[in-house]
């Protein structure tokens, strides 16, 4: 059995003029119902709420781009989930709604609570229907789009595989309107960026282009998890990417298998409350691949910002640059007392910290 978590945009099932393609949807949920009934475990990361609302009601004055979101992401959702649990239901399954936010991956209680409503709902054969609470986001608050949800998701479930179902197969080594473009079949874990490639753009319906979904996919194939980005319009494209079919994809990889609270702490830059900076010598340590390193308080040499014991802060070198992020052992006024001196416990334990590929 292997837990697989399926990211669906928003140009999957959405239609030119904006409403759902059910038929699409219906196509997809065919092949997640057969993957459970042949034992792997499915979440889903659907986007289309905003799409679906959007199509449902005419606002009576111009609004702003964030109350125009709420008002179509609360029509939307709800009516998203209903297709989607009358689908389920046709083939003897139950499906449930998850809504969240960025926030709610930034406190590690919050983190604890929304996996153990997934695990909940895995262990009793429901199938976990994620998306962004949009009514309640605003703009700065926002997911970068529902890639980056379900790579937090992925991570946090600690999934073998994350399925980024877009309109186009992959990535491509060049412009994909371009005859001479080809996709890139397999990414290794060495490969750590791929702008280089990668043509900027946006969907019609969505937030992320190609550039978002080749960063999130690289970060949680470094975490362990394989990643696919693949055509969700092609048939049985999810039945052929699990049983590993010579589908046209681009698959990542996995790298080696990060631990839970390191995975959490991986996506939780934006959640930082401090700067902690140290020294070469500490730079050097804890970059060190051959070993494993705390970050002592004799290797601090300044502390920003004001946090508590167990805050996320993040650890930046003499250049400013960051090396990493980690829970701290001290508030930030006994962390700034005792920097650069000898014979104290771990300001930033090993176990409490990811370091960044620089």
């Amino acid at each position: 059995m292997s837990r697989i978590v399926v990211k669906i945009g928003s140009n999957v099932i959405t239609r030119n003029d904006g409403t759902l393609d059910v038929t699409r949807m219906s196509a997809l949920v065919d092949q997640v119902a057969e993957l459970h009934r042949a034992g792997h475990q499915v979440i889903m990361v659907s986007s289309g709420a905003v799409a679906a609302g959007r199509n449902e009601v005419t606002p009576s004055h111009r609004l702003d781009t964030v109350s125009e979101r709420q008002l179509f992401s609360a029509v939307g959702q709800a009516k998203l989930i209903n297709r989607y649990y009358e689908l389920f239901r046709d083939h003897g399954m139950t499906c449930g709604q998850v809504l969240t936010t960025k926030e709610g991956f930034g406190s590690r209680t919050h983190y604890l609570n929304q996996r153990h409503c997934m695990e909940v709902m895995l262990g009793q054969n429901v199938i976990p229907v994620i998306n962004e609470n949009d009514t309640v986001s605003v703009t700065e608050l926002m997911f970068t789009d529902n890639d980056e949800l379900s790579g937090l998701v992925a991570s946090m479930m600690d999934a073998d595989m994350l399925v980024i179902l877009s309109n186009i197969d992959g990535i491509y080594d060049g412009n994909p309107s371009l005859p001479e473009s080809k996709v890139i079949r397999t990414v290794e874990p060495s490969v750590s960026d791929l702008s280089d490639v990668v043509v900027a753009g946006k969907s019609t319906f969505g937030r992320g282009g190609m550039l978002t979904k080749c960063r999130i996919a690289l970060k949680v194939a470094a975490e362990g998890i394989e990643v696919v980005i693949a055509n969700g319009k092609r048939e049985d494209i999810l039945i052929d990417v699990v049983s590993g079919s010579d589908v046209v994809c681009t698959r990542i990889v996995a790298g080696e298998r990060v631990n839970g609270v390191r995975k959490w702490i991986a996506h939780s830059r934006d959640f930082v409350k401090g700067i902690v900076r140290v020294n070469q010598g500490a730079r050097d340590s804890l970059t060190d691949p051959s070993k494993a390193s705390s970050l002592l308080p004799v290797g601090v040499t300044g502390v920003e910002g004001s946090f508590e014991k167990g805050d996320l802060v993040g650890i930046q070198d003499a250049d400013g640059t960051l090396i990493g992020i980690g829970c701290s052992e001290y508030p930030s006024l006994v962390l700034a007392g005792i920097a650069g001196e000898k014979g104290h416990r771990p300001a930033i334990h090993y176990d409490y910290l990811y370091l960044e590929n620089i």
